[in-house]
C-alpha cells in the first residue's frame, strides 16, 4: 500500500503532527483502531508521517459481543502490517452489569483497556469527528445535562498516565469518507450501527438526517456551541475551586459542613460537584446533589443519614461530610482472625488491612513475635488502660474523645495478644503492653484501603 500519496488540505499527516506537537509525546503513539472507516483513516494518516510511523501501535479492542466481529482482529492486523505499523489486540469483558447499558459497558471496558497501555508521555489517538460531537451534545441535552455535558468531548485530555487526543473533532464525517474513497481504503462495517435500538444510532439514522435538511451546517454550529459551553464551564470550575478550597479538608477528603452552610445554595451545589471531581467519582445528578444537601448536610448532628452512590457512602459526623467506600455488610466480624507469627500484613476485609513496623515505642518485638495474635472487632463493653493515664477507659468514651465517626468505630480492629487486648487499631496501645525501646518495639498500622472510583470522564469519553 502506497503511503507517499497526495492528501487533502484538511486531512493530512501534518494535521496529526500539529495535534501531537503540544502534547510533546516522548513515548508510544497508540491509535484506537476498530477497523471502521474513521479509525482506518486516522491510522492511515499517522502511517503517512515518517516521523511518527515508528512510534505507532494500532490497538484493536475485541469486546466479544457479536459473532460478526470474530474476523475483524485479523483484518485490522493485516491493515496494520500493510501500513508498516505495530499492532496489538486487547480482549475485554464488555458484558453489562446490573444497571449498566450495553453501550456504557463496552465503552468502560474499552477505555479501561486503553488506559492500562499508556505510560507517562504516551498518547492515545481516537477517530471521533464533528458529527460524533454533534451526537454527543444532543444526547447530553436530551438527558438534561448542564454545562459540563453540553461541552461535549474535549480535543485533548489527561488519560491514564498519558493523554487522549481527538485530531478529527473539527473534521466533517463526509471529509473522512471522501479521503477513504480517494485512497481506496478497505474497512469493516459494524452491523449494530444499523440498529436503531441504541440511542446514538437512532439519533444518527432517524433524527440527524432531518435536522441536516433544515440546518445543513448543524454539526458546525453545535460544535461551536459546545466550545462556548466548555469555556463557560472552565470559568465555573475556577469559581467552584475557590469556594471548594474554603470548605474542603485535604487531610481526610471531607467537607466542613459549617463552612458549607455559609455559602448560597447555588455555590453549595457547585462545591458538591467539585468534591465528586476531587475524589474521582462521576458527576452527581441534580437529584443526588439535592438529596446530599437536604438529607445529609441538612440533617441534625444526632442523626446518622446515609446515601449510597457509585459504590460509596455519603455520611456526616459532627461538622464533616464524608464520602467512604461502602462496607461489606455481609462480612462476619464476630469471628476472630489469626495473625500468623512473622506475617507482616493481614487483610481484614472492608478495604482494610493491618501491618506492623519497627518503632522506638510500641509493643516489645519479643512479646509480639512470641504471642498468639488475634484480630477482633467490638462486641461492646471493651475497656483499656492507657500509658500515662489512670484507670481503665471504655472504648466508647475514647472514640468520642477522639472524634472517631460511629461507622469507623464498628470497623476498628482490636488486636489481642494471648487473649488480652493490646491495641485498638493504630490509635491506642494498652499500658500492659506499651514499651519504649528505640531498637526493639513494633507498632501496628491500620490501613484503610481506598476502592477504585471510576474516572471522572463519563461525558468526555462518550463515543
Amino acid at each position: 500500500m502506497k503511503l507517499n500519496i497526495k492528501v487533502s488540505f484538511l486531512l493530512s499527516s501534518q494535521l496529526i503532527e500539529s495535534v501531537l506537537t503540544p502534547a510533546n509525546p516522548v513515548g508510544r503513539i497508540f491509535v484506537a483502531y476498530s477497523g471502521g472507516v474513521d479509525s482506518h483513516v486516522l491510522l492511515h494518516l499517522c502511517a503517512c508521517s515518517p516521523s511518527l510511523k515508528d512510534k505507532i501501535t494500532a490497538v484493536y479492542v475485541h469486546h466479544g459481543l457479536q459473532a460478526a466481529a470474530e474476523s475483524w482482529p485479523e483484518h485490522c492486523q493485516q491493515i496494520a502490517a500493510a501500513l508498516g505499523v505495530d499492532f496489538q489486540l486487547l480482549r475485554v469483558n464488555a458484558h453489562a452489569t446490573s444497571g449498566q447499558s450495553p453501550e456504557e459497558a463496552a465503552r468502560d471496558a474499552r477505555y479501561t483497556a486503553f488506559k492500562a497501555l499508556l505510560k507517562e508521555g504516551d498518547v492515545l489517538l481516537v477517530g471521533q469527528h464533528r458529527e460524533d460531537q454533534l451526537e454527543t451534545v444532543l444526547l447530553q441535552l436530551f438527558r438534561g445535562a448542564g454545562l459540563a455535558g453540553l461541552s461535549g468531548m474535549p480535543e485533548r485530555m489527561a488519560f491514564g498516565q498519558g493523554m487522549l487526543l481527538r485530531p478529527f473533532l473539527n473534521i466533517a464525517k463526509q471529509t473522512i469518507n471522501d479521503y477513504a474513497r480517494q485512497q481506496q481504503l478497505s474497512w469493516v462495517e459494524d452491523p449494530t450501527n444499523q440498529c436503531s435500538d441504541y440511542d446514538r444510532n437512532f439519533l444518527r439514522k432517524e433524527v440527524l438526517p432531518l435536522l441536516k435538511q433544515r440546518w445543513p451546517a448543524i454539526d458546525k454550529t453545535v460544535s461551536r456551541s459546545a466550545s462556548h459551553c466548555s469555556e463557560s464551564q472552565g470559568l465555573v470550575n475556577e469559581i467552584a475551586e475557590q469556594f471548594f478550597e474554603q470548605v474542603f479538608n485535604q487531610a481526610d477528603q471531607t467537607l466542613i459542613i459549617s463552612q458549607l452552610h455559609l455559602k448560597s445554595l447555588v455555590h453549595q451545589k457547585l462545591i458538591i460537584r467539585q468534591w465528586f471531581a476531587q475524589i474521582g467519582l462521576k458527576m452527581p445528578s441534580q437529584d443526588l446533589v439535592g438529596r446530599i444537601l437536604d438529607e445529609v448536610v441538612g440533617a441534625n448532628e444526632q442523626s446518622a443519614p446515609l446515601i449510597k452512590t457509585q459504590g460509596f457512602e455519603i455520611r456526616r459526623y459532627r461538622d464533616k461530610l464524608y464520602c467512604l467506600p461502602q462496607f461489606d455488610e455481609g462480612l462476619d466480624q464476630r469471628t476472630a482472625k489469626s495473625w500468623a507469627t512473622g506475617q507482616r500484613l493481614i487483610n481484614i476485609g472492608n478495604h482494610q488491612a493491618l501491618s506492623w513496623i519497627e518503632s522506638p515505642t510500641g509493643i516489645l518485638a519479643e512479646h509480639w513475635h512470641a504471642a498468639q495474635i488475634e484480630i477482633k472487632f467490638r462486641s461492646g463493653g471493651e475497656k483499656i488502660r492507657l500509658y500515662g493515664r489512670t484507670g481503665h477507659h471504655s472504648l466508647k468514651k475514647l472514640f468520642q474523645e477522639a472524634g472517631i465517626p460511629p461507622w469507623e468505630r464498628e470497623q476498628m480492629p482490636l488486636i489481642y495478644l494471648n487473649g488480652c487486648l493490646a491495641a485498638v487499631g493504630d490509635f491506642w496501645i494498652s499500658a500492659e503492653f506499651y514499651a519504649e525501646n528505640p531498637t526493639a518495639c513494633v507498632r501496628v498500622v491500620w490501613q484503610r484501603q481506598e476502592s477504585d472510583p471510576k474516572d471522572n470522564d463519563e461525558v468526555a469519553l462518550v463515543d
